[in-house]
């Protein structure tokens, strides 16, 4: 599949759960947690190299790096309703998510 249109895809995703987050927050978050960019490049990966071993590996890879990036979610929140500006709240919470993943990193399997 060309780079073009998954890159199209992807887009349209981001584009719709802005969208609907506009006006129903609780209805895009739902749409936004739900792994479609993660279904989605499984199965564009699936198409470039068929091979269930590598799948597997990767399915298992993804469950690992989901984790350090939840807390994320919990922190952003909290420094918004105590009134700290979105985008240091944005940096913060990216911050952390980066500290978690370099900690995270060096026990993943290969």
């Amino acid at each position: 599949m060309p780079f073009f249109l998954k890159a199209t895809i992807a887009g349209l995703l981001v584009a719709l759960v802005s969208s609907v987050a506009r006006r129903y927050p609780g209805f895009g978050a739902l749409i936004a947690s739900l792994p479609l960019i993660s279904v989605l490049g499984m199965i564009f990966l699936w198409f470039a190299r068929p091979d269930a071993t590598n799948m597997a590996t990767h399915m298992q890879a993804t469950f690992w790096y989901v984790l350090p990036s939840l807390p994320m979610f919990l922190v952003m929140p909290v420094m918004l309703h105590h009134g700290i500006g979105f985008w240091w709240t944005l940096i913060s919470g990216c911050g952390l998510t980066i500290a978690l993943y370099a900690l995270m990193t060096p026990f993943m399997p290969n």
